[in-house]
């Protein structure tokens, strides 16, 4: 994260620290449990949500506040200007008819792999995912693949904020094994991890170039372990999931040009 400049808005940032304050686990607060998450005094969270519900983004009811439909407006904003947004979905979803697994496609984002596509078939892992959803990038497929695309010293720094707990028994969590591997991924331009986010979950993923050449987002087959075996997901998927992934260059490709 860069630090504040000069021309840093702190009340800008300060709004936004309430709105990330709600989530699955506080859906609803007070006042005073926004103050407290936030780390913000109790009058200026209250001014910060007056506002925000002034602009439609925030409801009250009695002592209780908790955010509106309207604030997916900010998230629509993003995936809207993202050109991979109309190109990828028909082309996931045909991949998704052929191979019936889901597939989802990422970007990096801080320490994590933030959704922005999914076509789901059926429900495999113990957490549901959807847009938005976040997963730890060192512990999933598609996060080793957009860590390939870092620079040394962007790794680096990757590394020395990640904090790298196991999901399971057999989840890498020796940032020298993971570098390795990470880079080995890069080399050979596809990543396959085996039940280290979630037992019986197999996923493998490969990189999608915009039309300059640079990995933007990756895209994964997700998979049940007692149904597709390591090898069958290469053999399998992976000429499909390629073949799809080069796809949507191309179209990013002709946009541009």
């Amino acid at each position: 994260m860069q630090k504040p400049s000069g021309e840093f808005l702190q009340s800008f940032a300060r709004g936004l620290s309430v709105i990330r304050a709600f989530g699955p686990h506080s859906p609803v607060m007070t006042l005073t449990a926004v103050a407290e998450k936030t780390g913000l005094t109790r009058a200026g969270a209250r001014r910060i949500l007056l506002t925000l519900q002034s602009l439609g983004y925030v409801a009250c009811e009695g002592r209780d506040f908790r955010l509106t439909p309207r604030i997916l407006d900010l998230g629509y904003s993003y995936l809207s200007s993202m050109p991979l947004w109309d190109v990828a979905q028909p082309i996931m979803e045909d991949l998704v008819a052929e191979v019936h697994e889901s597939c989802s496609a990422s970007v990096l984002e801080g320490e994590d792999v933030v959704y922005v596509l999914r076509v789901p078939t059926h429900r495999i892992m113990t957490v549901g995912l959807s847009i938005g959803s976040r997963l730890p990038a060192y512990a999933t497929s598609m996060g080793r693949v957009l860590l390939g695309s870092l620079t040394e010293s962007e790794l680096d720094a990757y590394f020395a904020r990640a904090k790298l707990s196991a999901f399971t028994r057999r989840t890498v969590t020796d940032a020298k094994l993971l570098r390795k591997t990470i880079l080995a991924d890069a080399k050979k331009g596809w990543s396959l991890v085996d039940q280290e986010l979630e037992d019986g979950l197999r996923s493998i993923s490969v990189p999608i170039f915009d039309g300059r050449g640079r990995i933007i987002a990756a895209m994964n087959i997700s998979g049940q372990a007692a149904r597709t075996s390591e090898a069958q997901i290469v053999r399998n998927f992976l000429p499909r999931l390629k073949d799809a992934a080069d796809r949507i260059g191309a179209s990013l490709r002709l946009r541009r040009g």
